[in-house]
């Protein structure tokens, strides 16, 4: 959907050209997804492939509690949410919190692997499945001491 910073609107609003304003947060990209996001869901629930079918919607950090010189806000690998629906997971749970500004977990922290380890269990893959790489070395699905994270699951 927003695939580049120049000449379109995007996640990446770091506060100064060629970045998005922070605004659009709220006003263009937010609503955005939130449309396409309860959208999908509601038409494979009319559908009948939620049950079925996971919706994750996530990134790979999150943005800085505060706002920058530039009127933005940075990446914050320290802090962030992810969404997931359907296909095993049980709806209207939140699962952790931050602290009052949003920079580091206050409770129940999870990691990407806890993340991994949920999806993997919806599928119905176990978590200490090994997988070989191209150069024959054995590694598990998900590492040793992550556990999908329970309060989701159906």
């Amino acid at each position: 959907m927003f695939e580049t910073v120049f000449n379109e609107i995007t996640w990446d609003i770091h506060g100064s050209a060629p970045f998005s304003p922070i605004s659009c947060y709220s006003e263009l990209v937010g609503p955005m997804f939130d449309n396409g996001y309860s959208s999908l869901l509601e038409d494979l629930s009319k559908t009948g492939l939620l049950d079925t079918t996971m919706v994750l919607a996530t990134g790979e950090f999150g943005r800085t509690p505060r706002i920058n010189p530039a009127g933005g806000r940075d990446h914050w690998p320290q802090c962030w949410t992810v969404v997931m629906a359907g296909g095993g997971i049980k709806g209207g749970q939140v699962v952790g919190s931050s602290d009052a500004i949003g920079a580091a977990p206050k409770d129940q922290p999870v990691m990407p692997a806890n993340i991994a380890a949920t999806i993997y269990k919806c599928l119905g893959v176990p978590i200490d499945t090994i997988l070989k790489t191209p150069q024959g070395r054995e590694v598990r699905v998900v590492d040793h001491g992550f556990e999908p994270i329970n309060d989701l699951l159906i």
